[in-house]
């Protein structure tokens, strides 16, 4: 045997990075934090780099020209943990979008407990319908454009980043020099992060309120965010620096300094904890503010509410698992001396911060399976949050949940039609709890049993299932290997949907489907407008996921992710909506002026088959209240206050929502 087939792959590889952006590699009281070397999970790598995950491409069409690709696998760079970080060498620029992305990924298969997937490629044919093929690798352009922006596009399943020449003057920028967004930390792991989300909720680009594109920036940002404090010694020198006081300014709570500055914003692009003030120049915290959300409605602006929020709840837990520290240090009287910290004291607190960091992280990534498929709204979020982290801790020990439900409620953020915000009350129902409510029958054992019993190939046809198939051979409910092929999971959730849907449809899950808010063919008459398909109320599984989790205690607990909407054409003149309504029949080519979306996910056991979790939308397809908000918000808008209509049903429509958001360097 080669001595090369008896040595197993290494766990991971070692590349370096900014930590931040070149702009602070050119401060000298950063030199010694501006550049790390990160560990990035080991796969067998393609010139470019491309892997399972990704493929860089680098192209530079501005400047006409096509990038040499960077080979990682190469023994010379391997040795040396990659190149070493420059502004002026295109290859490093690939290093580090791949090694920023990766780590990324890396979070959220953690987090969510199966391997990340890219949003589907759909194609539409004439005869209609659709369908859908898997997206092995998301493409990364680090020189895409000439233009200070940068953002995710569904379309293409591709990151596109631009640079850009500095023009303004300062202590921080040089006119003419250029500004790479691909050397950005931040941007890379926001624009990752859109991707990803896209990939588990690919109807929250769809903007039917206010906080559903504010919520993608957030969320994209929190994980930015968060991700600074997985290095330790930047975590360490910015403990020392703000004498383990987190709520000071420091720049693990600040997103893309470089980018920020040169935009002529004076700082980072975003700061969760405060920003500078324009009369005296000095920064200045942020406090919470119960009536933000009022009268904040720019997606970015909104957004960096619901970072605060969660930044907050970290603070504060923070604070609390550090109090014996400062205790000890200071003898009691809380109160440190003069000068430096002790570099022991600002290890442990850079420990316990870091601990703290990831386990927020952790949540709010665990959250997105616990939010409704359509029409999220940080209230949901925070249900999302609280119910997930119960499912999996829930003694919580150090108070995370109690700190959440403070700090959002410090900010104006909570559910709407909410009785108590204490963290029982904000849980989603059970499927018994939804049940119940609705006054339908509790499923027995048995009924729940037959979701696994295989269905022929005529009975899948009868169904009329999401996605035209391929193949003519019996499906059934189909468990995941979680560290098996990414392409058999896709394919496997296109089955496992199928199954569901005839299970809820037709078969025994009858009853949690109307508990869950679903609309089924019952006998009562239904507005023409609801959407149909072979005759009948359309009911459309998206998708059947897994995700295997570890719990507080170490143990592994499991969960089928279920996601189902219905549709319903909506039109923006109200007596036009009633009359369509009142049709015998809608015309094919009527899709109305907007969809109308409603549904819920289901959080279900597959070993006991026990509905663990029921998340509805607010209302559910006949809700003409909740078509009505619907209708307002298009009107109202917020996104473009001098054209609200407009705006808002252009980036309903768009194909690129990111690239409009970003347009103005957000």
């Amino acid at each position: 045997m080669a001595v090369s087939e008896s040595v197993p792959n290494p766990v991971s590889r070692r590349l370096k990075i900014f930590s931040f952006d070149p702009g602070l590699a050119s401060q000298y009281e950063m030199a010694g934090i501006s550049e790390i070397t990160i560990n990035v999970p080991w796969e067998d790598l393609q010139a470019g780099p491309i892997g399972e995950y990704i493929e860089v491409v680098d192209i530079d069409p501005a400047s006409n020209a096509l990038y040499r690709p960077v080979d990682l696998d190469d023994p010379k760079l391997l040795a040396q943990d990659g190149l070493a970080p420059s502004q002026t060498n295109p290859q490093f620029h690939q290093q580090m979008v791949y090694a920023v992305a990766m780590t990324t990924i890396g979070h959220f298969e953690r987090a969510l407990g199966r391997v990340a997937l890219w949003s589907s490629r759909r194609e539409y044919p004439k005869g209609g319908g659709y369908y859908e093929y898997f997206v092995r690798r998301l493409r990364i352009y680090p020189h895409a454009l000439r233009d200070r922006n940068a953002y995710y596009s569904p379309s293409k399943k591709a990151l596109l980043f631009g640079y850009f020449p500095i023009e303004v003057k300062d202590k921080f920028n040089t006119p003419g020099t250029l500004v790479f967004s691909c050397l950005s930390h931040d941007i890379i792991a926001h624009e990752t992060t859109h991707a990803l989300l896209d990939g588990v909720h690919p109807r929250f680009n769809v903007p039917v309120n206010e906080d559903v594109l504010a919520f993608h920036e957030a969320f994209a940002d929190i994980v930015a965010l968060f991700q600074h404090f997985s290095y330790p010694g930047v975590l360490r020198d910015q403990i020392a620096r703000t004498r383990g006081n987190l709520a000071n300014e420091n720049i693990l709570a600040q997103l893309a300094q470089q980018f920020g500055r040169a935009a002529g914003r004076g700082g980072a692009l975003r700061d969760a904890l405060g920003a500078e003030n324009p009369k005296t120049g000095k920064w200045e915290p942020r406090p919470p503010s119960t009536t933000a959300l009022d009268h904040t409605m720019e997606p970015h602006d909104r957004g960096a509410i619901l970072v605060a929020a969660v930044f907050g709840a970290f603070s504060k837990v923070y604070h609390a698992r550090t109090l014996d520290l400062f205790r000890i240090a200071t003898e009691g009287t809380g109160v440190l001396p003069e000068g430096a910290i002790h570099p022991d004291l600002a290890k442990r607190l850079a420990d316990e911060a870091a601990r703290v960091a990831m386990y927020v992280l952790q949540m709010c990534i665990r959250a997105i399976d616990y939010c409704p498929p359509v029409g999220i709204t940080f209230g949901d979020y925070l249900r999302g949050i609280i119910t997930a982290d119960h499912d999996i801790n829930p003694e919580d020990e150090f108070g995370y949940r109690l700190a959440f439900i403070e700090s959002f409620r410090q900010w104006g953020i909570y559910p709407r039609g909410m009785r108590t915000m204490s963290a029982e009350g904000l849980m989603w129902p059970t499927g018994a709890e939804a049940m119940q409510d609705a006054g339908v029958t509790t499923m027995k054992q048995d009924e729940i049993d037959k979701l696994f019993v295989a269905l022929s190939d005529a009975d899948a046809r009868k169904t009329g299932s999401r996605r035209p198939r391929r193949t003519a051979k019996p499906i059934q409910f189909k468990p995941w290997d979680l560290e098996g092929d990414r392409l058999k999971t896709w394919k496997d959730i296109d089955d496992n949907s199928r199954a569901l849907w005839f299970w809820l449809v037709e078969g025994a899950g009858k009853n949690l489907a109307k508990a869950a808010g679903l609309v089924l063919d019952d006998g009562k008459k239904v507005p023409a407008t609801v959407f149909r398909r072979n005759g009948r109320i359309a009911v459309e599984v998206h998708s059947v996921r897994r995700a295997l989790r570890r719990t507080a205690k170490g143990s592994t607990t499991s969960d089928l992710v279920v996601e189902i909407t219905q549709r319903r054409a909506g039109y923006f003149d109200p007596e036009v909506q009633k009359a369509k309504d009142k049709q015998a029949n809608l015309a094919k080519s009527d899709t109305g002026d907007f969809r109308y979306r409603t549904g819920c996910t289901l959080l279900i056991d597959p070993v006991s088959m026990n509905v663990r979790r029921v998340i509805s939308t607010p209302g559910d397809i006949l809700d003409n209240d909740e078509l009505e908000r619907q209708r307002q918000y298009i009107f109202e808008g917020g996104l473009s206050p001098n054209n609200a209509y407009q705006a808002a049903s252009r980036d309903m429509s768009s194909r690129e929502p990111f690239a409009l958001l970003h347009r103005h360097g957000g």
